[in-house]
């Protein structure tokens, strides 16, 4: 008997027919269009593996979702504004004249098998969508990240949130519920404020004197037409110079403007993408599973007459209607004939600043510092205690905007007075943004003071020594390379010089620019330099 083992000869296995069609096709198409150049190409794109940089992700997931969930929702409501009398399941409403909007809303709710939970993944979605994008814009802003060659990106950031809003509150008001009617009266009566042409643009959206006959039907156009495509078409644009400009990263040994630390899209990226988005799925699902958002049945068809007490809007709308709530009354006057109210055109003027602002400050800070370099590498907000400062600022004042749309439930809840709680609201959104800056800019040059003396001695230990000499001294534990790096690799920057110009005159706008870029840099706290690490080790 012998134990020798015989080779196996392989055995080739003939491709399936599904398998031949596949390559076929996928050859057809590559031959055409060169998807394969491009697949390796986006293949190769590292991502950075910091935590901060999922909240772009879960705002793109969720706008899937919002997708998913609005393409269900679309085949069973009718966007009329026709009156029927309500003769469905839900017993409290039989009888009661409503529109057919209204109506297909409570058969969607009641009716449909899933529908309610879709409606609620569909609102929940919308408000993970909004916050993760305010977040992300937060995130980019602290860090730094809409620096050159970022503005653009920064500019389409932010138009986004602007669409995610407008998107957001005309799904609000399609049902036509009196929740949604009351909040598109105090539209309608924000718009008719602006002299001269508000009467008319109101006639011309709302289709007649309000709430018209046509605002619905032309709010649907716009929810599921116009408003998606555009976002879509900013996404996409989005994406595309994130993948030309790159990442931002945090700085650390190898990471440089060259080299990105993280992972390929291809193939990690791509999985752990994928298992995240379906843990985003199943977060907004359970959300809507077990609790409820907009109950239209509790509030009724919508009705010029009634106004409900404590009514709130979305929380991302709220600081436009806190604004509205902040500005003193009285300040209305009369022009030729016509009303000029001051307590809705003050609100409408200062958001539009504040917008503007947001907007564009990429522009403005490049303008202020004259930093025309590309940068790669993102900040740590202490590092720049000025644009830190006026971030704290920022968020202060829309706190206070966004707080001030739930002034009668503050009142009514913990048992204040109105004028009481609206006074508080006034101070934290006038003054809180300038203590805000303050408080910010102070702690974050003390961050600064207390990295500079660790990279300098270290961490205390608390173990005290005694020195052949009879002095006592506590050891301190030295950084390894990584953590030194982290403090030590932030640049210095300098407030612009005056120079006169081409024909030897130094211009107000120079020196205007001059006084900004010595505000924005003053107080500064210079990084450790290699020789003070040298000479601290010897």
């Amino acid at each position: 008997m012998s134990t020798a083992t015989e080779p196996v000869t392989p055995v080739a296995v003939a491709p399936s027919r599904g398998m031949r069609l596949t390559g076929w096709a996928a050859n057809y198409i590559d031959e055409r269009t060169s998807a394969s150049t491009a697949v390796k190409a986006l293949g190769r794109k590292i991502f950075p593996d910091h935590w901060s940089f999922m909240l772009g992700e879960v705002a793109l997931y969720s706008f899937v979702v919002i997708l998913l969930s609005g393409t269900f929702l679309t085949f069973f409501f009718d966007p009329s504004m026709t009156e029927v009398e309500y003769e469905g399941s839900y017993v409290p409403l039989q009888g009661i004249p409503m529109s057919v909007a209204y109506q297909s809303s409570l058969d969607i709710s009641f009716e449909v098998r899933g529908g309610l939970l879709m409606r609620q993944v569909h609102h929940w979605a919308a408000l993970l969508f909004l916050a993760a994008i305010g977040l992300h814009m937060m995130r980019v802003f602290f860090t730094g990240a809409f620096r050159k060659p970022r503005e653009l990106n920064w500019v389409i950031g932010f138009l986004l949130f602007v669409l995610a809003m407008a998107l957001g509150f005309t799904g609000y008001s399609l049902p036509d519920d009196l929740l949604s009617g009351n909040g598109l009266r105090i539209i309608d009566g924000m718009i008719k404020a602006v002299p001269l042409a508000g009467a008319w643009i109101s006639y011309l959206l709302f289709g007649n004197e309000f709430p018209g006959t046509d605002i619905i039907p032309r709010l649907y156009v716009l929810h599921i037409l116009l408003l998606p495509a555009i976002l879509v078409a900013l996404i996409g644009a989005h994406m595309v110079l994130l993948i030309v400009n790159k990442h931002t990263q945090f700085a650390g040994p190898g990471n440089t403007n060259d080299n990105v630390v993280g992972a390929p899209v291809m193939p990690v990226f791509a999985a752990k993408a994928g298992g995240f988005f379906f843990l985003v799925f199943g977060v907004i699902v359970l959300i809507a599973s077990l609790f409820t958002i907009n109950p239209i049945w509790n509030y009724g068809p919508y009705d010029p007459s009634p106004v409900s007490a404590g009514t709130q809007p979305d929380w991302y709308i709220g600081f436009a209607d806190g604004a509205l709530r902040l500005i003193p009354p009285g300040l209305e006057i009369v022009v030729f004939g016509y009303t000029v109210s001051f307590n809705v055109l003050i609100p409408l003027v200062g958001l539009l600043v504040f917008l503007a602002a947001a907007a564009l400050y990429p522009f403005l800070e490049a303008w202020v510092t004259g930093d025309k370099r590309e940068h790669h590498i993102a900040e740590r907000p202490r590092n720049n205690p000025t644009r830190t400062a006026i971030g704290a600022a920022g968020v202060t004042f829309y706190s206070g905007l966004w707080a001030a749309a739930s002034s009668d439930l503050i009142a009514t809840h913990f048992r204040l007075s109105i004028e009481g709680v609206i006074g508080a609201l006034q101070f934290v959104t006038v003054a809180g943004p300038f203590i805000a800056y303050f408080i910010t800019k102070r702690v974050c040059l003390a961050l600064m003071r207390r990295d500079r003396e660790i990279a300098l001695h270290g961490y205390e230990s608390g173990r005290i020594v005694r020195l052949p000499g009879g002095e006592y001294i506590e050891v301190h534990e030295q950084l390894d390379d990584y953590e030194r790096w982290k403090l030590v690799s932030f640049e210095e920057y300098q407030p612009i010089m005056i120079r006169p110009d081409s024909r030897g005159r130094i211009t107000a706008r120079q020196r205007m620019r001059a006084r900004l870029s010595r505000w924005f840099f003053e107080d500064r706290i210079s990084p450790v330099t290699q020789r003070e690490l040298e000479s601290q080790r010897h």
